[in-house]
């Protein structure tokens, strides 16, 4: 299994850690800490509960922009934390974002800038829906209003069906994404061999548009196993599940991109050994992370 990739600041504080504990003898224990750890101690109340920690503004996106449909971008307002990673979500095939808009503010006020994408097109397919969520990340940290509050190294993807499908496109067309989320993912393509992007999917067990015996088992099961990744499955799911409020979808999302974008250990124990439920069909992971 591939070492858990992090920023380049990471690793040079971590580096200069290491340097002054071989010359005083011991380093100061803050001289390791997270740079990026954003928010108190999580616990599953708190991932479970319509919001996080932290408060949350909502900013309109013209569809005059370029390279994707425009949007809603969902910050956090505070400023004394620092930057935040980002992500991109899109939604699925003939849907708008309004369909899935309680992920933004959900995703948002745990310490992240959401843009929710509309789509150039309600048909675009995901190859195109990958290429959007990547021009959507692109115009968040470079036009952007709110990129000030955006740490350029820390981005991720996801999205619903067909933009599911163009999360899994976004990440293998950029390796240096630190998260995917596809949900309910819909592709024409089955093997995601040279994906390196820590990509946890999210399937409904029965879902009969994107069956998760033909579309998110054989996408989870192509994932190399070096790369970090995760499987969940929703008991008696439909394809439509994240249209509105759940309860997993939410606290497993937002932990993968707390720990993957945020390098926070601290969401280890929601993803390891993952949740143990009667609304959870099947669990599958590349436990211990590392």
């Amino acid at each position: 299994m591939q070492q858990l990739r992090k920023p380049r600041r990471f690793v040079l504080a971590l580096a200069a850690a290491a340097a002054l504990a071989v010359g005083l003898g011991a380093a100061p224990a803050q001289a390791a800490a997270n740079p990026y750890e954003r928010g108190p101690a999580p616990t599953t109340a708190a991932l479970d509960a319509s919001r996080g920690p932290y408060s949350v503004a909502t900013e309109n996106v013209s569809s005059l922009v370029t390279g994707f449909g425009g949007g809603t971008i969902y910050y956090p307002t505070t400023t004394s934390d620092g930057t935040f990673g980002a992500v991109a979500i899109s939604p699925g095939f003939t849907a708008r974002w309004s369909s899935l808009s309680w992920l933004g503010p959900r995703i948002a006020s745990h310490g992240f800038v959401v843009i929710g994408i509309e789509t150039n097109t309600i048909y675009d397919q995901p190859g195109s829906r990958g290429d959007q969520l990547l021009a959507a990340l692109d115009y968040l940290t470079r036009s952007s209003s709110v990129r000030s509050r955006i740490d350029t190294t820390r981005l991720a993807v996801a999205g619903h069906s067909m933009g599911g499908g163009g999360s899994l496109e976004a990440a293998r067309t950029r390796p240096s994404l630190q998260a995917a989320v596809p949900l309910a993912p819909w592709n024409t393509t089955k093997t995601w061999s040279t994906l390196r992007v820590p990509t946890l999917i999210i399937g409904g067990e029965s879902d009969t548009v994107a069956p998760v015996a033909s579309h998110s088992i054989p996408f989870y099961n192509s994932i190399p196993s070096a790369s970090e990744k995760a499987y969940l499955e929703l008991n008696n799911a439909s394809h439509f599940f994240p249209q509105t409020v759940n309860t997993f979808t939410a606290r497993l999302a937002v932990a993968w991109l707390k720990r993957f974008v945020d390098n926070d250990t601290r969401y280890d124990q929601f993803i390891c050994p993952g949740p143990a439920s009667t609304s959870i069909s099947d669990y599958r992971n590349t436990c211990p992370l590392v």
